[in-house]
């Protein structure tokens, strides 16, 4: 059974997360939650949001492959997609290089986390990758149900689009509810500023037409502009539109800032009930 991610899903750390949340998003017509954060291999946070819900689809954005062990999130797994059929998707990715000391050769320790996965019968359909480059994205294609690319663009969205084929596209998209530009700034800063830290998101958005001055910390108006949204929940919803047209099949929206009345209000202007 192929999990249904709705056309937009939410965005979120796991400790922000909890059953009085998930059951109003998934009354306000979003598709899926994706639980950030790298949780840990037992996965119990999925659990709980599933538990605590009917229908919506859970996903992991993204499990850690160095600190979580395959063979225990497949465990997992098969705990989660036994008492909750088809709900649930496990996203996973190789971190970054900054901020996991074993990390060596990520692509090969990729391959062989989705070779466990595969003996471990956790199905493909029902598994992404975070990718953002083109080795990546293939593999996303070749052994997974697609691609959970963060802290990208609609151009970023489109290029992925011609190497996953018809294969699953949901990146994840930053907004902030606030139609003073300075302020509505400041607040993407202090979320996106920590990333222009991280090499590989870096070199990812200076493939995609920005400069090594515009992903210097703390980041161009322009690039902060692009990776967090801004402005009313009409505007931001025309910039989440822009993924799909890019050819986006899912988008995964994070909101800066107190989460509850703007995904209100984005469910509104998205037109999602």
């Amino acid at each position: 059974m192929s999990p249904s991610l709705g056309k937009i899903g939410i965005w979120r750390v796991a400790t922000q997360l909890d059953a009085e949340l998930a059951a109003e998003i998934e009354q306000l017509g979003y598709g899926t939650i994706w639980v950030g954060g790298s949780p840990p291999a037992d996965l119990a946070v999925v659990e709980q949001l599933l538990d605590a819900t009917r229908e919506i689809t859970v996903a992991t954005g993204i499990v850690n492959i160095w600190s979580s062990p395959a063979e225990a999130v497949a465990e997992s797994f098969h705990r989660i997609d036994a008492k909750h059929p088809g709900r649930f998707v496990l996203g996973i990715g190789a971190g970054h290089r900054e901020m996991n000391t074993d990390y060596r050769k990520p692509y090969q320790a990729l391959v062989d986390y989705l070779d466990v996965l595969d003996a471990a019968e956790v199905p493909k359909s029902q598994r992404v990758l975070a990718a953002l480059g083109p080795k990546v994205l293939q593999l996303a294609h070749d052994r997974a149900a697609g691609a959970h690319p963060y802290l990208t663009t609609p151009e970023h969205t489109r290029s992925a689009r011609e190497i996953l084929g018809d294969a699953l596209l949901a990146p994840e998209q930053k907004v902030v509810v606030d139609t003073d530009p300075e302020r509505a700034r400041a607040t993407g800063r202090e979320t996106v500023g920590m990333y222009l830290n991280l090499a590989n998101y870096t070199r990812n958005l200076e493939r995609h037409g920005y400069t090594a001055e515009d992903v210097t910390p703390p980041g161009s108006d322009r690039l902060i502009d692009a990776l967090a949204l801004h402005g009313t929940a009409e505007q931001i919803a025309e910039g989440i539109d822009a993924h799909l047209r890019a050819g986006a099949d899912h988008v995964a929206v994070q909101v800066l800032g107190d989460p509850a009345p703007v995904y209100r209000a984005l469910s509104e202007a998205l037109q999602l009930r």
